[in-house]
């Protein structure tokens, strides 16, 4: 059991620290009046910044800059005609000529917060000094913490629910056994301690400050009046609930009273996710959100349930006795329509978020659901052998049962030999076998069934909670159809970043070993860019040669060479995370190899802006 534990444990940290990272906005500015870089010939009296969803806002949330970085909005902002995707700030009268420098952070419809700024300028630009946070909102101490803590209460959550509906459905003497009943109890403990956490952790998360101002009881106040404070506030009451339904609720009060409280409160719980995260916000919301809940609720009945099954294949009952093959049966039915349920619901929720095949592989929301899918072919994998196993110790249960001894009760006259006393003194019956012997058909096989149950399941689970781990990166990157919105509005607005184009000629001083090969910086900032490269035969034909090499400098401030990393697209070269660190001109060195002898390096400059 401990290599198992530590396994688990392993895969978590690995996860959760390689995924810790800040996650991407959940929504996209669409708009600003005045745009970003604009020149205003008079000063505009309000600001006024439109998103892709509806947003709220913490202390600070938009914030007006002037040249010499003094605030120049003196309220707070507000939403601009009632709609929520809104936020409007007024400005002070009088403002000086110069650039201004507009600093936003607010917090998304599904409860993650996102930042960004731009410049306009009135009268003509100018040199500022206005300082804006250039890091991630959420890569802060409290953003990692928040993120961590997320992966504890989904885990918590997955134990909790899995374990209760092992005990009362599959094996109800598990109660009694001390490794489901710790699984249990760690459930609880986890998800009530990491929903403390995170109602702590809430207002510095939303606001981007100091992991200290998580003990300030004036933040508490205002994220209890926010909708993820709200669902975390009555996550804590379900908990509290679900205590007295666990000690108020004994197994011998029937089917009804162990499953209407228990499962009214595993929804309560599963819907304080659904209401508040990616199903709150997007298309087909009243939809979205029950299909959300079942898929929570169906993870964790199968991943929760198969941690404690293999707690339970590992010690045995109160009464000294194995987990019964029944029990196993009985969760081998439930894991499948658990599996049944979580297909149909991650097939809807996929179409959602996603939007399209080829965001499969263009975004990062995309590219992790692909991961999440092959683990849980994985994972199905196993669980076929694992319900072979299963099948053939409870056929091996059967036949011992067929093979018993029949016992028959065989009545005896008084005072007969071998017969007991009863209570009135006479002889009673007493019980004779059938065969004679008086004992049972062992089962050889039935240990050795166990034992390999025992293997699949703990891999099983291992892979489970991958599966649970990686659905929790999910629910903290921005789904592919969002990314795509967002980007759709900012074309339609006009602000899509101009591209650097440019065209570079190469001539090897032999026959068909010269052309041109063009060069697409996008969008050409300072930053991550995009790199791609197109080589042209003399004729103007797409030529194909075997290496292309890209090298950009800044000689007059000792910067580089940098490396483009160009990569083979079939037909282009490409290369999506050039990070350009200042503005200005770079040299380009571009390598050009037709052959295995053949190959020329020409230069050229082009211009990065800020």
């Amino acid at each position: 059991m401990s290599a198992v534990v530590l396994t688990l444990v392993a895969v978590l940290c690995a996860l959760v620290l390689g995924g810790a990272g800040p996650a991407p906005a959940h929504a996209g500015l669409s708009g600003s009046d005045p745009a970003d870089g604009a020149v205003l010939d008079t000063a505009p009296e309000r600001i006024t910044l439109t998103f892709t969803e509806s947003v709220s806002f913490p202390d600070g949330a938009l914030r007006v800059l002037s040249p010499s970085n003094e605030r120049v909005d003196p309220r707070p902002p507000q939403h601009a005609d009632g709609r929520d995707d809104t936020a409007r700030v007024a400005l002070r009268g009088n403002l000086a000529r110069g650039t201004y420098t507009v600093a936003w952070r607010v917090v998304s419809a599904d409860g993650h917060p996102i930042s960004g700024a731009f410049t306009f300028s009135v009268g003509k630009p100018s040199g500022t000094t206005a300082v804006v946070a250039g890091t991630s909102p959420t890569d802060t101490w409290a953003g990692r913490l928040y993120g961590f803590f997320r992966y504890v209460a989904y885990s918590g959550l997955a134990l909790l629910v899995g374990a209760a509906t092992f005990v009362r459905v599959c094996w109800p003497a598990a109660g009694g056994i001390r490794g489901p009943r710790r699984l249990l109890a760690g459930g609880w403990v986890a998800l009530a301690t990491s929903t403390v956490a995170l109602l702590s952790l809430r207002g510095p998360y939303e606001r981007g400050g100091p992991l200290s101002s998580a003990f300030d009881p004036s933040l508490w106040g205002r994220t209890l009046a926010g909708r993820p404070g709200i669902a975390l506030g009555v996550r804590l009451l379900l908990l509290a609930l679900a205590v007295v339904w666990w000690r108020r609720t004994p197994v011998r009060d029937g089917v009804r009273a162990r499953f209407g409280a228990g499962a009214a409160l595993a929804l309560g719980l599963a819907l304080t996710w659904a209401a508040a995260e990616h199903s709150s916000a997007g298309i087909q919301v009243p939809l979205a959100v029950p299909v959300a809940v079942l898929h929570l609720l169906a993870m964790a009945v199968w991943s929760g349930g198969l941690v404690t099954l293999l707690g339970a294949l590992r010690h045995r009952g109160p009464d000294g006795r194995e987990v019964p093959a029944s029990a196993i049966t009985r969760y081998s039915a439930l894991a499948f329509a658990a599996v049944v349920v979580l297909v149909g619901t991650g097939v809807y929720q996929s179409w959602r978020q996603v939007g399209s095949w080829e965001a499969l592989s263009t975004t990062s929301y995309g590219r992790i659901l692909v991961l999440k899918v092959a683990a849980v072919v994985v994972v199905l994998c196993v669980a076929g052998l694992s319900r072979r196993w299963t099948a053939r110790l409870v056929d091996g249960a059967t036949e011992q049962a067929l093979a018993r001894p029949v016992r028959i009760r065989v009545p005896q006259t008084v005072g007969a030999p071998g017969a007991s006393p009863g209570p009135d003194g006479d002889r009673a019956p007493a019980l004779r076998s059938g065969s004679g012997d008086g004992g049972e058909a062992p089962d050889v096989d039935a240990a050795l069934h166990r034992r390999r149950l025992r293997r699949t399941v703990g891999v099983e689970a291992a892979v489970a909670v991958v599966v649970l781990v990686i659905s929790t990166v999910l629910t903290g990157t921005q789904p592919s159809r969002a990314a795509a919105t967002a980007a759709a509005a900012a074309t339609s607005a006009g602000r899509e970043p101009a591209v650097k184009v440019v065209t570079i000629p190469f001539d090897m001083g032999t026959a068909n070993h010269h052309g041109t090969v063009q060069i697409t910086l996008g969008p050409g900032r300072v930053g991550e860019n995009t790199v791609e490269a197109v080589v042209f035969t003399a004729d103007g034909g797409i030529s194909t040669v075997p290496e292309l090499r890209l090298a950009l400098t800044r000689r007059d401030l000792g910067i580089g060479p940098l490396d483009a990393k160009l990569k083979d697209r079939k037909g282009y070269w490409a290369a999506y995370d050039l990070r350009l660190p200042t503005a200005g001109p770079w040299d380009l060195a571009l390598t050009i190899r037709t052959t295995d002898i053949d190959q020329v390096t020409v230069n050229a400059t082009v211009g990065v802006t800020p």
